[in-house]
């Protein structure tokens, strides 16, 4: 069986001197797609910064695509973070730019020197994310879905072992938030592993994964009871 790419046990996560979350234990596998749910505030996107060293560890065991995140030193974090996408509700797009630069930018960022290798991944995302004709707009020129599939597919450039997703439907109408978990699914089917923050409850039932809520300082799996309930409505 494969290694697991992240194995969190008993681990306690801060911001700043308040205990977040605790006693979380969690485990991510190649091609798993977890759900965390949970209310604003229950501690969702700290436990994703811990995934890419933006918020440390208190107490516990935590590794992370081989990192122990309890002693990984700042200068392996950027290493860590070529290996994870990451999706932000926000988009943080370079708006002065073109997609296509916005692309190209990240490529050089990560050591990419060859002109053509570059492009030609450009182009390939791009397909992957059905924006092949988009490459020459500003990111102000695009719908907000469109926007958030330029940001999938900067996520995927180096074809990260794992996506992390924070809210990628949060500002985006019902179907279009729907098109962009479709999108994830299938990025995950063909190898990265996707972990997805969300409250859009809907969304679960009809793209099943794993699903771990944030309650009480708690990180829950609640799979099987999301499952049954489902099971009971049908």
């Amino acid at each position: 069986m494969d290694e697991a790419l992240i194995t969190y046990s008993h681990v306690e996560v801060h911001q700043q001197e308040l205990c977040v979350l605790s006693e979380v234990n969690l485990e991510l596998n190649k091609g798993d797609f977890v759900y965390l749910i949970g209310k604003v505030g229950s501690g969702k996107t700290s436990l994703l910064k811990t995934f890419y060293a933006e918020l440390g560890i208190a107490e516990g065991e935590a590794v992370v695509l081989g990192n122990d995140m309890r002693t990984i030193k700042r200068k392996h974090i950027p290493q860590l973070r070529r290996k994870l996408g990451i999706v932000f509700q926000d988009f943080q797009l370079l708006t002065d730019r073109s997609v296509y630069d916005n692309l190209e930018f990240v490529l050089r960022a990560t050591g990419w020197k060859n002109k053509q290798e570059i492009k030609d991944r450009i182009e390939e995302v791009l397909q992957q994310v059905g924006m092949s004709n988009k490459g020459y707009k500003l990111p102000n020129e695009l719908s907000g879905g469109e926007q958030q599939r330029i940001v999938i597919a900067r996520a995927v450039l180096n074809s990260p072992q794992i996506i992390l997703a924070d809210e990628p439907t949060g500002n985006l109408d019902v179907e279009t938030g729907k098109a962009i978990v479709e999108l994830l699914h299938s990025i995950s089917r063909q190898g990265s592993s996707v972990v997805m923050t969300t409250h859009n409850l809907h969304l679960l039932k009809e793209y099943p994964g794993k699903v771990y809520r944030c309650k009480d300082h708690h990180l829950t799996d609640v799979t099987d009871e999301y499952v049954v309930k489902e099971n009971i409505e049908n």
